[in-house]
């Protein structure tokens, strides 16, 4: 995970930390075809992995680079119906930053 997931991810208790991290173990296991509920495609190549724990929504946004590499750009609790454009366009340009420094398709 980049650094601001990973913040976002040690700052939620316990029960929803350890439901995160299950549901990224199962994202690193099935990929691209892991279906909804768990995530879903919302721009381009940028993606959500949508974890429910009690009341909170968690949000990760995350996209692949190549086939076996997953970058979490950000993650947030959701509190509307959609994902914002801004956090939408925050991991646009996480995307951006990666493949500056990265280079390749994603």
């Amino acid at each position: 995970m980049d650094e601001p997931a990973r913040i976002f991810v040690e700052l939620l208790d316990v029960r929803a930390r350890a439901k995160v991290m299950r549901w990224l173990s199962m994202l690193e296991e099935k990929g691209p075809a892991l279906p909804r509920p768990y995530a879903d495609v919302l721009d381009g190549p940028i993606r959500e992995l949508r974890v429910g724990c009690g009341r909170l929504a968690i949000r990760l946004l995350y996209f692949f680079h190549g086939r076996s590499i997953i970058v979490v750009a950000h993650g947030f609790l959701k509190k509307t119906r959609s994902v914002s454009a801004d956090d939408i366009l925050r991991a646009h340009r996480a995307h951006a930053d990666w493949l500056m420094r990265y280079g390749g398709k994603t």
